[in-house]
Formats: structure tokens, C-alpha cells, sequence
């Protein structure tokens, strides 16, 4: 067992105990006027533009129904702490935002190895975690009683790829990836499109995670020649393999994740940004076509220093999520009326785009597409 997951198992246990006992007493985190909710995301470390996004979306709606007298009266006040993109952290943070903020729930986790190192924290807590930031399959399956996911799954982007390559001919592969469970499970994705496709075995490359130490993958993708590269990484190190790659001649299609789907990323990356080809989660937030992405754009206009990116759209939906489900859990809410408001939501219409909830379902959106970066920077269709 690694040493975080001892950790975490520690923790859980302490947990347990501490919640176990005096269940008499008022549900943590609900007070007569206020809803606290717990949230360790990496405001430092590889993802951490993202992570500020996607935080600042969600506050800008809970802003909103604060606004509006919050939920049965109370306001929701989002409690966030930085972990570095480190699971160890994220086990320390879980533990403070329990015992010390008295979370009632937890929110908007990012990274895979991170929100892995708690799940049998918010087990042994009966705590609900809602809208963890990651596409892992490990987070669906087996499905987790206290943990509902938004986003689609990484190994459902990565088939969409192959898919759409494979159907323009293409089919001469290299992939970056990151060495860690974010990137072996994205890695399972591309072996189901290889066999799919009855594909070459494709030149993989790794990098070590929370770092963008890239250069021995560039070189290694350099010289396989593929005739596209998937990129299974996080921003920065990301945007340290597409300017290194350009710069050594590599002209070959690239294609990311939705992951690192936000305007700084894309801004960074400058001229390199044209024809990168990216998976989606969300609609185009500035869709006109889409009721949830109208939605966050009127939103967007009394807020104009927040960025109209993929990453704030996710808050922004994620925050609409778990208010749905709180307004669900009644005028007297408890962790386990949050589960079931959750549940009963079934095929959730959030605005053009629909959740999967359900006593047997945690997985949240089926939604995804491929998009193409035009010159200026921006999503294309």
C-alpha cells in the first residue's frame, strides 16, 4: 500500500469515529444562515490556472444564489485550500476542512492521484464529494456512494480522438503521458481505439507528473515521425511539449485533453496554438446555441475580469449541480439527503446538456467533442 493511501486510510478511519459519534448533534457545516463547503484543489503546481478558473466559475454562481437569499436561507460559503497538485495534501487538506471548517460537503477536487487519495476518507466520513475535476474511470467504476462526477470520462476523449484521426486517414501514432493514474487510465482509452481501429501499437513517451521535465519526450516523438500526437498531460507541461516540438521541426496534427482547456493555456502557447486540435467536456462557452453556455455568458457580464474559458464554464456548471442537489436535501439538510437529492435528479437537464444521476448512477455528463484552435487563439468547432 503506497503511503498516501495509508494516509488517507488513517484519516478515514479518524473520521469515521469522530462522525460517528454524537450523531445527535447538528449535520457539520449547516448553520442557520450558511452552507459550508470544502474544497483542496492545486492553486499552485501544473494546474493550477485551471484550478483558479474553475474555482472562480463556481463562485460566480454561488454569488448569485447568495444573492438571492441563498438556499432555504442559507449561504453558501466555499472553503478552499491549496494542495500543490500533491495527494498527500489533498489527504491533509480533506482532514482540516472536516475537522476544522466543518465541511458539510466537498467540491471541485482536481487531478486523479489527488481525489483518489480520499475516497476512502469521504467513505469512512459518509461525506459527499461533488464534481471532482478529473475524468478518471476509477472514480466511476466501481461506483462510489459519496462521489458524484460531472465531466465525462478520459478514456471516452481519448476514443473520440482516435476516432476522428483514424477517420482522416491518420493512423501512425505517439502519445506524451503523464506517469501517474491520470495517465495510465487515459492510456487504457487509447489501447480500446488502438484495437478498435486495428491500429499500429503507438510510441509512448512519459514524463513524471507535477513537473515539465519534457525534453527526453520530445526527442523521442521527434524521431518515431508519427503523423499525430496525443497529449495526456496538464498545462504546463503540456505547453512545454508543443513549443519544444515546434521548435525542433515537429509539424505533425497534436491533439489535448480537455484538462488543459483554458485561454491562458492556449494565449501561452502563442502562434503554437494554431490547428492543436483539443477534446471537449463542455459546450463552447460562447455558444449562442446552448442554454447553459448563454446562461453563464449573461452571467459573465457584471464579472468582467473572470475569463469566459472552459475551466469557469466547468465551476459555473459544477456550482449549479451541487445547488440543485442542495435545494433537493430540503430546508433540513443532511450528507446523506445531499446523496439523495443528488440521486433523484435522473436525467438532469442543466441547459442543453444532461446528467446521468441515479441510486445506481454516479456518472454526471456523457458530453464530448473534438474542437481546432484558429489562429486567433480561439475554440473552433
Amino acid at each position: 500500500m503506497k503511503a498516501h493511501q495509508k494516509l488517507s486510510l488513517a484519516v478515514g478511519i479518524g473520521l469515521f469515529g469522530l462522525f460517528s459519534v454524537g450523531s445527535a448533534n447538528a449535520e457539520p457545516g449547516i448553520t442557520s444562515n450558511t452552507i459550508v463547503i470544502g474544497q483542496s484543489a492545486g492553486f499552485t503546481g501544473t494546474a493550477a490556472e485551471e484550478v483558479k478558473q474553475a474555482t472562480a466559475g463556481a463562485q460566480l454562481y454561488f454569488d448569485i444564489v447568495n444573492k438571492q437569499g441563498g438556499v432555504f436561507g442559507r449561504k453558501i460559503v466555499l472553503e478552499s485550500l491549496d494542495d500543490g497538485f500533491e495527494p498527500k495534501r489533498t489527504v491533509e487538506n480533506t482532514h482540516k476542512l472536516l475537522t476544522e471548517k466543518n465541511a458539510f460537503a466537498l467540491f471541485l477536487y482536481r487531478g486523479t492521484p489527488t481525489t483518489e487519495s480520499i475516497l476512502s476518507t469521504i467513505n469512512d466520513a459518509k461525506v459527499p464529494l461533488i464534481a471532482p475535476v478529473s475524468g478518471a474511470t476509477s472514480l466511476h467504476e466501481p461506483m462510489q456512494h459519496y462521489l458524484f462526477n460531472v465531466r465525462s470520462k478520459y478514456r471516452d476523449e481519448v476514443i473520440t480522438a482516435i476516432d476522428q484521426l483514424s477517420g482522416m486517414g491518420l493512423q501512425k501514432y505517439a502519445v506524451l503521458v503523464s506517469n501517474d493514474s491520470f495517465g495510465n487510465d487515459a492510456l487504457e482509452g487509447l489501447k480500446q481505439a488502438i484495437k478498435k481501429h486495428k491500429l499500429p501499437e503507438p510510441v509512448i513517451a512519459n514524463y513524471e507528473r507535477n513537473t515539465v521535465a519534457v525534453e527526453g519526450a520530445v526527442k523521442k516523438i521527434f524521431d518515431a515521425k508519427p503523423q499525430a500526437v496525443l497529449l495526456i498531460c496538464t498545462a504546463k507541461p503540456c505547453a512545454a511539449f508543443i513549443k519544444e516540438y515546434r521548435q525542433a521541426g515537429g509539424q505533425q496534427q497534436l491533439i489535448t485533453l480537455s484538462n488543459v482547456s483554458s485561454q491562458v493555456f492556449l494565449q501561452g502557447l502563442g502562434k503554437d496554438a494554431r490547428g492543436l486540435g483539443m477534446t471537449q467536456v463542455f459546450p463552447n462557452p460562447r455558444s449562442s446555441s446552448s442554454a447553459i453556455s448563454k446562461e453563464f455568458m449573461t452571467a459573465l457580464k457584471s464579472r468582467s475580469e473572470l475569463s469566459d474559458s472552459y475551466p469557469t464554464l466547468e465551476g459555473f456548471i459544477s456550482a449549479k449541480v451541487l445547488v440543485e442537489g442542495l435545494r433537493r436535501a430540503g430546508n433540513k439538510p443532511t450528507r446523506e439527503g445531499l446523496v439523495s437529492g443528488l440521486e433523484s435528479m435522473g436525467n438532469y437537464d442543466l441547459g442543453g446538456v444532461s446528467l446521468k444521476y441515479g441510486p445506481s448512477s454516479r456518472d454526471g455528463l456523457s458530453f464530448i467533442e473534438l474542437t481546432v484552435i484558429g489562429k486567433d487563439g480561439y475554440v473552433l468547432r
